[in-house]
């Protein structure tokens, strides 16, 4: 899942499109499966009731893995914001932890309650809604983008009512009135959504199937295989994270910066810097985001910057600092921004248009067979469906969640917000969150549909909606940027934990997994990314200085990012450097057009053609991350040359290794920065002309 989840789960740039390469593990004994009826192979086992497929266990293994992967999603937060969904590895980490658990009380006689596929997915989403809220909290883009440190890189609205320094208290208050609505307000639908309009959710859909193949005998002898990899890459990546910092002498040291040197770029912003989480990243990303991220990168770092800065004292001032947004860095900005929000609208009016034509059709004479059951009532299933379809609606309707409780719900946690939020942020008036609460409901149901045709959440589109509309109202004089960005918070939310919650119910669907398992699971992971994800974070802030500073290890790309678009929707373009708005309008269209040209040419001929979102990326942060991830492309590429079969089982379990391995890695860095200790030694690699002056200046 991309983020962008850089924008995050993602305008998710990958639209969780890498979860759809798990139906390839398991594949023989999917196969068979299949061929069959999955549900006749699991006939014979009993499924537990809703109660004893929540365990104490189960969110035991759940808290280790939300604070693994909260430390892996906030480090990509904070650095590319690239984020690959992380379905596979919670599904996968989930299985070996519990196995291994329940095959020692086995041996020793003490077992008492088997290790279910239901289970598993209770797991798995409990552990992606814990460490979704490291996305969806804002931590790499609007919530860090209310903090000095963010402000001071620009000279607009950074007055102390535009600014509010983070703080573990009201972080934790805020994810907790905000993450919980979006749960509630599309629970009503569920039958509609995954019976009546039997919407696919791929991502959902893969993970069942990922699930249900390790639980067969077949595919519980394939997972193990598929863990003992996880596990000798995530040792190495664990270890080279300790080499790397052991060797490099902290920051800016370079031994992580080998120098690509077929390109002469501007700001020497090309270099491969050996991270094991970007190869991962980029094992389990698509090619075309990979390449898309390489083409933005020479684009713009190759191309257009350097032309740019030739122009330096006649399109800015020449005394301008690099990092002031008058000068070469509001170009690097404002033109990402304009690409993000061209794709974003292009993608959003289209999800749109796929929305009420689904429901035309849904609702309209030419699906006669269509039935919406009223909240409560089971309908009669009918004889034409498969035997696997019978016993998982009969299922998924049997544990109902009483409509009075949903709504009770939604209303009593939305009038603790209404009374709390403004006490937490001044600028974000009562009435800005009435009118964001009252049309929620419809923009999570929307997110919610769109996410089951095309697999693409726009939950980041609506929270920028949010930035510019909530920001204007609130104008300029009144804190408009801060208010913009908070709202943008209260809106992100809730669409991204509805479409969440939905493709979790599809999962527990073809699990068999009760709804109302699923239903606590996710306010559980909620509950516990609430309180996980502030303090890892604090941690992040805490342990390094010069966190979300331009050019440092943890740069935050997307709070600026964020923060500027808060700037645009209140103050207008007046501010933007000679021609800077021309080039926004040209890049604005371009990516209009270029998703255009790519839904008409068709699904082969588009794969050549690069994602403007993509592209978008590297325009600001530079082109390290890109060759990494390209490197893992390159590494995946050649291993299904090799051996197809193996690459597409073992791939995202050897990716998933190495992004844990170097993830888990943050937390002793973290700890070791706190305490003041720094590596020993310090080692670069030089370009010859570089070294030769160095070696000029010692001998001097």
């Amino acid at each position: 899942m991309m983020g962008t989840r850089g924008e995050q789960k993602k305008d998710q740039i990958t639209s969780n499109t890498d979860d759809l390469t798990v139906s390839a593990q398991g594949e023989a004994a999917a196969e068979d499966m299949e061929l069959l009826s999955v549900e006749k192979v699991f006939s014979s086992k009993e499924v537990p009731p809703w109660q004893k497929q929540l365990t104490l266990r189960a969110f035991v293994v759940s808290f280790v893995l939300g604070v693994l992967f909260t430390f892996i999603v906030m480090k990509l937060n904070l650095t590319t914001g690239i984020i690959p969904s992380l379905n596979v590895s919670a599904g996968l980490l989930g299985f070996f932890f519990v196995k291994t658990w329940t095959k020692l009380l086995e041996k020793s006689g003490m077992l008492r309650q088997p290790f279910t596929r239901q289970e598993n997915t209770v797991i798995q989403t409990c552990v992606v809604a814990s460490s979704g809220i490291a996305f969806s909290g804002g931590f790499g883009s609007y919530l860090f983008g209310m903090s000095e440190v963010v402000a001071k890189q620009s000279t607009e609205a950074n007055n102390a009512q535009n600014i509010k320094n983070p703080t573990l208290g009201w972080m934790i208050g805020f994810l907790f009135v905000v993450s919980f609505l979006g749960l509630f307000s599309v629970v009503p639908l569920r039958k509609i959504m995954i019976i009546d309009f039997k919407l696919i959710y791929p991502s959902g859909t893969a993970t069942a199937h990922l699930i249900n193949s390790f639980h067969t005998p077949q595919g519980a002898k394939l997972a193990k295989k598929q863990v003992r990899a996880l596990g000798k890459f995530f040792s190495f990546s664990f270890l080279w994270g300790f080499f790397q910092w052991f060797f490099t002498g902290g920051d800016g040291c370079g031994f992580a910066k080998f120098p690509t040197f077929g390109l002469k770029a501007f700001d020497n912003r090309f270099y491969f810097d050996f991270s094991s989480t970007y190869v991962g990243v980029g094992m389990i990303c698509p090619y075309l985001i990979n390449i898309s991220l390489l083409v933005g990168a020479v684009l713009s770092w190759g191309i257009m910057w350097p032309l740019i800065d030739a122009r330096k004292g006649s399109w800015y001032s020449a005394e301008l600092s690099p990092s002031s947004l008058h000068g070469l860095q509001g170009y690097r900005v404002f033109i990402a921004i304009a690409m993000i929000l061209g794709d974003g609208l292009y993608n959003f009016l289209k999800v749109l248009s796929h929305t009420l034509y689904g429901l035309y059709h849904q609702l309209s004479n030419k699906d006669p067979g269509t039935v919406i059951p009223l909240s409560g009532r089971s309908p009669e299933l009918p004889p034409s469906l498969s035997y696997d379809d019978q016993r998982r609606t009969a299922l998924f309707l049997k544990d109902q969640i009483p409509t009075w409780l949903v709504v009770a719900g939604y209303v009593t946690i939305a009038i603790i917000s209404v009374f709390t939020l403004p006490h937490i942020f001044s600028q974000l008036k009562w009435y800005y969150i009435v009118v964001i609460y009252i049309i929620a409901p419809t923009l999570a149901f929307c997110n919610a549909y769109g996410c089951g045709l095309t697999d693409w959440s726009l939950a980041s589109m609506y929270g920028k909606l949010a930035i510019f509309t909530i920001g204007a109202w609130a104008g300029a004089s009144h804190g408009g940027v801060l208010a913009g960005l908070a709202a943008c918070g209260v809106m992100m939310n809730i669409v991204s934990t509805a479409s969440d919650l939905m493709q979790d119910f599809k999962t527990g669907y073809m699990t068999l997994a009760s709804p109302r398992s699923m239903f606590v699971s996710q306010i559980i992971g909620t509950a516990m990314g609430c309180v996980i994800s502030p303090c890892v974070f604090w941690l992040f802030y805490k342990a390094f200085n010069d966190l979300g500073v331009p050019g440092s290890q943890y740069p935050a790309p997307y709070a600026l990012v964020y923060r500027n678009m808060s700037i645009l929707g209140v103050e207008g373009f007046s501010a933007l450097p000679k021609h800077c708005l021309t080039l926004c309008y040209v890049f604005f269209f371009a990516a209009i057009v270029i998703n255009g040209i790519r839904d008409l040419v068709g699904t082969k001929k588009a794969s050549f053609i690069p994602l403007p979102m993509a592209m978008a990326i590297p325009f600001y942060l530079g082109s390290y991350f890109a060759i990494d991830m390209c490197v893992g492309s390159l590494i995946l590429f050649v291993w299904r040359k090799i051996n197809k079969a193996k690459a597409d089982a073992f791939g995202p379990a050897v990716a998933s290794g190495l992004i844990c391995g170097d993830g888990i890695w943050t937390l002793p860095s973290s700890i070791l920065a706190l305490a003041g200790v720094n590596p020993p030694i310090c080692m670069k690699f030089l370009s010859r002309g570089t070294n030769a002056k160095v070696d000029a200046f010692l001998g001097s």
